[in-house]
Order: C-alpha cells, then sequence, then structure tokens
C-alpha cells in the first residue's frame, strides 16, 4: 500500500488536510489535537512548525514538531503533560508510521528530541529500523490511579491515615465553600488566577494559554475548575479536565497566606468526589512530577521518557550522536560541564516541593 507524505509549516494548512482527523471525536487526548497544538504554537511565536504527516488507504499519523535546520524537537511547551505520535485510523487499519520517518529525511532533519513520552510510543522501534540510533532517557513520572467501578467511599477509605486525618481534623475547624465550574466563568478564573499569584509558584509562563484552554474545554464541558473560599476569599485553586473517563489534574495552587487552613486539600477531596461520583471516571492522572503528597493521593506512578534520536544513515546524524558522545565524556571528566540546572528542569529535572512541568509547575 503506498504511503503519501506531506509536510506543512502552517498549522492552517494541517488543519485543511486533516479534516476531522486532528478534532476532538478522533483524538482522545487534549495533547493530540490540533486545537492543543494552535494553543502552543501561540505560545511560541519564534519557533516554525514543522508538521510531518503521513497516510495510506486506512490510517493517518502526524508528527507535531518545532524544526531548527537539521534538528527538531517536540512542538510543546511546560504546559504540555504528554507527547506522542498522533495517530487516526480506520478500525483494524495501520498507521503507517514509516511515513514519518521518510518525511524527517525528506526535510532535512536528521536529529529529533521529543518530550515527555511514554515508553511504548510506536514512532520508536520504526526509527530503529530504519537506522536511527534512539536514546531513551527517563526524565520524570506521573502518578495516577485507576477508578474504574470505585466509590469516593472506596477511594477515601484507601487513602494513608495520615491525609485523612489531616482532612477531617481541617474540616471540622475551617469554613470552606468549595465550588467546582464545568464551563468557563471568568470571575472563577479570575480568582484563580489571583490564588496562583499569591502562591509559593513562579509567575505563569503563559497565562493567557491557560485562560483560553479552560474557555475552550469549558465549552466541550471536559473543564472542571475548582476554587476554595474562605471567608469570602479565593484561597486555593485546581484546573482539571476530565473526558473520556480520564481525568487529568493539570494545575493547582494555594494561597501561602492561608496555608494553615489546608484549603488545597479540603479541595481537592472535592474534586475526587466530583471526578468519581459524578463523572465516574476510570482513571486521574496527576500531571507531571514526582512528590510524596502525590503519592497519598495516587497509588503507582508511569515513567515518562526523552526520545534523542539521530540518523545513522545520514551525515549529519553521525555527527551529532558524535558531538553527544563527547559531550557526555567531557561531563564525566569534568563535572562544571554538565547540564546546567535550567537544561534539566527543561527536561523535567524535579526538586521542588511542587512538580516540575518543563519550565512550568503544577
Amino acid at each position: 500500500m503506498s504511503i503519501d507524505i506531506a509536510l506543512f509549516r502552517d498549522l492552517d494548512a494541517v488543519a485543511s488536510d486533516a479534516s476531522d482527523g486532528l478534532g476532538r471525536a478522533a483524538q482522545a487526548s487534549l495533547f493530540d489535537r490540533l486545537d492543543w497544538y494552535r494553543l502552543v504554537g501561540e505560545d511560541m511565536p519564534a519557533s516554525a512548525p514543522l508538521v510531518v504527516r503521513a497516510r495510506n488507504g486506512v490510517g493517518r499519523c502526524w508528527l507535531f514538531l518545532a524544526g531548527n535546520g537539521r534538528s527538531a524537537t517536540s512542538l510543546n511547551n511546560g504546559y504540555s503533560l504528554r507527547y506522542a505520535t498522533v495517530v487516526d485510523t480506520a478500525p483494524g487499519g495501520t498507521a503507517p508510521l514509516e511515513g514519518l520517518v521518510q518525511g524527517l529525511r525528506r526535510a532535512g532533519v536528521s536529529h529529533v528530541y521529543l518530550s515527555p513520552m511514554v515508553g511504548d510510543d510506536p514512532l520508536i522501534p520504526v526509527l530503529k529500523r530504519a537506522g536511527w540510533a534512539v536514546h531513551r532517557s527517563a526524565i520524570n513520572v506521573s502518578w495516577r490511579i485507576d477508578t474504574a467501578g470505585m466509590s469516593f467511599e472506596d477511594y477515601w477509605a484507601g487513602r494513608p491515615s495520615r491525609l485523612r486525618n489531616t482532612v477531617t481534623r481541617k474540616a471540622r475547624k475551617v469554613d470552606l465553600d468549595s465550588r467546582i465550574f464545568d464551563r468557563f466563568d471568568p470571575q472563577a478564573m479570575d480568582d484563580y488566577e489571583s490564588v496562583y499569584d499569591a502562591s509559593w509558584k513562579p509567575p505563569e509562563g503563559a497565562r493567557r494559554l491557560i485562560r483560553e484552554m479552560a474557555i475552550q474545554e469549558g465549552e466541550a464541558g471536559s473543564l472542571r475548575l475548582g476554587v476554595a473560599y474562605h471567608t469570602g476569599r479565593p484561597v486555593a485553586c485546581q484546573l482539571w479536565i476530565v473526558e473520556h473517563g480520564h481525568a487529568t489534574i493539570h494545575k493547582l495552587a494555594y494561597r501561602e497566606d492561608a496555608r494553615e487552613l489546608a484549603a488545597g486539600n479540603l479541595l481537592s477531596v472535592e474534586m475526587f468526589r466530583r471526578a468519581l461520583e459524578v463523572d465516574r471516571v476510570a482513571m486521574i492522572d496527576f500531571g507531571i512530577g514526582n512528590h510524596s503528597y502525590k503519592a497519598e493521593w495516587m497509588t503507582h506512578s508511569l515513567p515518562l521518557y526523552a526520545v534523542t534520536a539521530y540518523d545513522m544513515l545520514r551525515p549529519a546524524g553521525l555527527a551529532g550522536i558524535a558531538r553527544s558522545a563527547a559531550g557526555k565524556l567531557v561531563a564525566r571528566i569534568d563535572p562544571s560541564r554538565r547540564q546546567p540546572l535550567s537544561d534539566r528542569v527543561r527536561h523535567g529535572d524535579d526538586r521542588g516541593r511542587e512538580g516540575v512541568i518543563g519550565q512550568s509547575r503544577v
């Protein structure tokens, strides 16, 4: 079966070519949709998109990249919790993934860096078979819990006694008004932003993106924006996306000057209760970040990886992997030449009390 390959530098052209293949009905994950890549592209005006599309008679697949000569990276930013090869196939069909590799070569790309990926992305073995040297390095984890058929009472009974006792004690003492919005509400979003500004977290890197995402997902009914108020003042907030039986915790914060209220924990209880009793989700995902507090709410972690690949059939790919190997050797000999902290954060180094997501924090 022949494979049709196309390269795009414009997301409007991608939309015209893909029709509904990159829409909500075809793609279950927010991070596989063209709407998401539009938001990311607006946040990265200096990075020209490079989209590789391959299709045969039964399936299509895409790689969304930011191209830079012979190198390309995943088209994402600090708010992208996952990066993956995007696939749309007919029932029983197989996407022509080998066409994506051909497309990379056609675009002159001999080095790709893709992150954060799960370990079983279908592109990885295809790159290896096509003569690329592929290195996969663990960069972070995503904590999650399987909740199919689980009531909130069952879920809560399985949490550590320390957490349950803290919540019970604070709930008796603190008069908290927790509200959950499943449609975009401008005042609720303003309250969310005010909490974030008064939290321990650094300023939002792309506040417009978060607001636009909330508007977009609110229109679809998948937004769950929780805001907790104490004596009328917003003191804690959380932004979840719930769809296709999967809940993802994107953002959370509480006011630093209201820390003693434990409003974040109390709001979390109501958010989990809503997800389990009303939305009846089968999975809850706590974004990115390996923190002990996430383990209290979840049950297991999924490793996330950065995938670096060099085309060994191209001189530039061979030169790139040689430079990479030399850099690693120098770093071993001279510790001062090791990767700077700013780069480690970009690739998911997770050192603070809040979860690092690229250059942003959850």
